[in-house]
């Protein structure tokens, strides 16, 4: 979306240089990596919407590579996304920088929204060239704001500002991002606390430090400060999360690597001292922290459940077996096989989620698992038929998943038992797809085929009158059962995805 820039009356795309954007090199494209990847920190410290241009085609246009929005402060919608082009009547400021390579701070704008903005632009350099710009926008009032802020902490974030748009901070796109709940410090390399947020003198009071800590040194506190430590060892930024007593904070230390002559002041000794300093942030995640171990031993506990439900199915089914081989009728051991294959099929489930943290289970594996119970539990060993699976990845939640395991189990006992009753070879072939929004499943064999006038509603076994009632009551879908050429039979189920996983 078009800004306007106050005085843009007297800047004009004349002013810019013709001259046409170089390709940028590998060495170019490393730096403008390393700041987009700092984006999203700079714009949490920085409190406002941060931008990274680069030249397009010609002197006059710029294409916008990255965005990152704060977390700290509700973000200004900017009017413009990653990949579009802006000129000069867009960002005047930025195509200025790419041209002439020129710093703009403070700069006032009246957006076309009618929201006034602050923008500060930095040129990104490799060398000589100007391979982009970097540019922070903030709301007026959070302007105004930050100018009542310490000149410590604002030469600090500037200065931090310098090295993202620079390409030599390191690390900082490791960090997580920060939240209003997150309190600055700025500390300098040899320790000393030159400036303290009150959200962090909040924070150390509740571990016992009733004075303030302006002015004083880290390696003097009681608390874990490692963190300050590895980033001035290191030169890079680093995270931690340490226990202080009952409390669980989360530490982020940002060094800012000062150049000789940059400076910060020194209000103990009245005067400006180098800029070896680290920005360190202080977060208290305890009831997070807490909620999460929470949710970790319930998510154990489900799975012990869930171990539990199978390993009693299997027993369930065990003592099913043992029943089976004691009765002398043909026909209720082979009811009692039916029985002992659908509650494995059910343990298949179970086993699943067993494994794995997430609610959701995937059927192709189910699908492979039941097929192998099958052949090994009910297929004659006396025939020859070969069973093969297609089928991409579907993901259901559990009681889905049970039924979609039951359905699967039945439709191949069906073709096992009725589609080569006189037959000792032949083909199942299971196919498992997504159509559209539909999870479709067809089993198909190339058996003895269907009787003519052959109802499913009508004639069919207690298996497939199983089927029927999953399908259409549990998974919301339809079950066919038609011819499959000139010989064999084809189940299609058939199911609306939406809303079950």
């Amino acid at each position: 979306m078009p800004r306007v820039d106050e005085d843009q009356a007297t800047r004009t795309p004349a002013d810019v240089n013709p001259s046409e954007a170089e390709r940028p090199t590998e060495d170019d494209q490393d730096i403008l990596r390393r700041i987009r990847s700092c984006l999203p920190v700079l714009a949490d410290l920085s409190r406002g919407d941060t931008f990274l241009f680069t030249p397009a085609d010609n002197s006059l246009t710029a294409t916008v590579t990255a965005t990152a929005a704060p977390e700290t402060v509700p973000p200004i919608w900017a009017g413009i996304r990653e990949g579009d082009l802006v000129g000069h009547a867009d960002e005047p400021a930025v195509i200025r920088a790419l041209n002439r390579g020129t710093l703009s701070h403070h700069n006032r704008r009246l957006r076309v929204q009618g929201h006034q903005t602050v923008q500060d632009v930095y040129p990104i350099r490799n060398g000589q060239p100007v391979i982009g710009a970097l540019a922070i926008e903030i709301g007026v009032v959070e302007s105004d704001r930050w100018q009542r802020k310490s000149i410590v902490f604002r030469r600090a974030i500037e200065r931090l500002q310098r090295l993202v748009a620079a390409g030599q901070l390191k690390g900082g796109g490791e960090l997580s991002r920060l939240s209003e709940h997150d309190g600055p410090m700025v500390v300098t390399g040899a320790g000393q606390i030159v400036y303290i947020s009150q959200l962090a003198e909040q924070l150390y009071r509740r571990v016992g430090y009733t004075h303030s800590l302006l002015h004083f040194d880290v390696g003097n506190l009681r608390t874990d400060e490692h963190v300050f430590a590895r980033a001035v060892e290191t030169g890079t930024c680093a995270e931690q999360m340490v226990q202080e007593g009952t409390y669980t904070w989360l530490k982020r230390a940002i060094p800012l690597v000062g150049d000789e002559g940059e400076r910060i002041w020194n209000r103990v000794l009245g005067r400006f001292e180098p800029s070896n300093s680290v920005i360190v942030t202080v977060h208290d995640v305890t009831d997070e922290s807490r909620k999460e171990r929470e949710l970790k031993i319930k998510s154990v506990m489900i799975q012990e459940i869930h171990h539990r439900v199978k390993n009693n199915l299997q027993t369930i089914a065990s003592l099913l077996r043992l029943q089976a081989r004691r009765t002398g009728s043909a026909e209720v051991s082979g009811m009692l096989q039916e029985t002992i294959n659908r509650i494995l099929s059910i343990a298949v489930v179970h086993e699943f989620l067993a494994h794995q943290e997430s609610s959701d289970v995937d059927m192709r594996e189910v699908a492979q698992q039941i097929m192998s119970e099958v052949t090994r539990s009910v297929l004659d060993p006396e025939k020859r038929i070969h069973f093969s699976l297609e089928a991409v990845h579907v993901s259901l939640p559990t009681q889905h998943a049970t039924s979609f395991a039951l359905v699967i189990n039945e439709l191949l006992h069906n073709a096992v038992e009725h589609a080569f009753a006189t037959m000792n070879e032949g083909n199942v072939h299971v196919q498992l797809a997504v159509q559209g929004d539909q999870v479709v499943l067809e089993v198909t064999d190339d058996g003895e085929g269907l009787p003519r006038d052959f109802d499913p509603r009508r004639d069919g076994s207690l298996g497939l009158q199983i089927v029927q009632t999953l399908v259409r009551e549990d998974l919301k879908g339809t079950f066919l059962l038609v011819r499959a050429g000139e010989h064999g039979a084809k189940g299609i189920v058939s199911f609306p995805r939406v809303g079950l996983g």
